[in-house]
């Protein structure tokens, strides 16, 4: 886990809350509308989506094997009617099975490291925010509310290292990514940016919630908030897949 306070204990504590505030907003909407960040999404196909990826977690949280992959199928999705409760029990097995099999347990992964409960948790923590985010975007774009601080204080490394992993090593120079509101701030560096007399850099500059909603390219990167090579930036932003 990172060393920015927000440890296991704070990650499933998060999962309940940005997942309970989805369901909340799911349950308030026309499920046939548009998810305007995610455009391909109706609100009822984001129902579907993060109950499935929360239940296929729990499944593979549970069985406690690095090596194998768990949960590859899932019983029928629910009816409308049954669509609050359905996502409600995926949050409650998700939670249930990291609490139980505590942050070191073993997990398989579609990452190469670390390949546990905890990094399984971390990431589920960013996906519900996120998706919250899109939600609460129903009918009035971008009018999501943030993502708690410590939160997506945690959201920008765990990207780095998750979502970017080891295709950093392309990037043509090095991006710092400041948050301005946490007092962090992250080095993402290119093979390139490591060799004698390299020059290209680029420091992006925002809230910690804002950073991460622009690395999952919920939110566009303003000019104003890039310093050095705004290329740079759309460079490092392009290497993860957040489809």
């Amino acid at each position: 886990m990172t060393d920015v306070g927000f440890g296991f204990t704070e990650t499933l504590e998060a999962i309940n809350a940005q997942s309970l505030r989805l369901h909340q907003v799911v349950g308030s909407s026309d499920l046939d509308v548009q998810v305007p960040s995610c455009p391909a999404w109706s609100v009822r196909d984001l129902g579907h989506h993060i109950g499935e990826v929360q239940w296929y977690w729990a499944e593979n949280v549970r069985a406690r094997d690095a090596d194998e992959r768990s949960g590859a199928s899932l019983t029928s999705l629910p009816s409308d009617a049954d669509l609050l409760a359905w996502m409600g029990w995926c949050t409650e097995s998700l939670v249930g099975a990291l609490a139980e099999s505590g942050p070191a347990a073993p997990c398989w992964t579609w990452w190469a490291a670390p390949r546990t409960a905890g990094a399984v948790a971390r990431h589920q923590a960013q996906e519900a925010a996120v998706h919250r985010w899109d939600a609460e975007g129903v009918g009035a774009p971008g009018s999501g509310s943030p993502l708690p601080a410590e939160l997506a204080g945690d959201g920008v490394p765990e990207f780095v290292e998750i979502m970017i992993g080891p295709s950093a090593e392309v990037l043509g120079g090095a991006v710092t990514l400041v948050a301005s509101d946490v007092g962090e701030h992250w080095r993402v560096e290119g093979a390139s940016a490591q060799r004698p007399g390299a020059t290209k850099e680029a420091e992006l500059k925002a809230t910690a919630s804002d950073l991460v909603l622009m690395l999952y390219r919920r939110l566009p990167v303003p000019d104003a908030d890039v310093v050095g090579d705004p290329m740079l930036v759309a460079s490092l932003l392009s290497l993860a897949d957040t489809t």
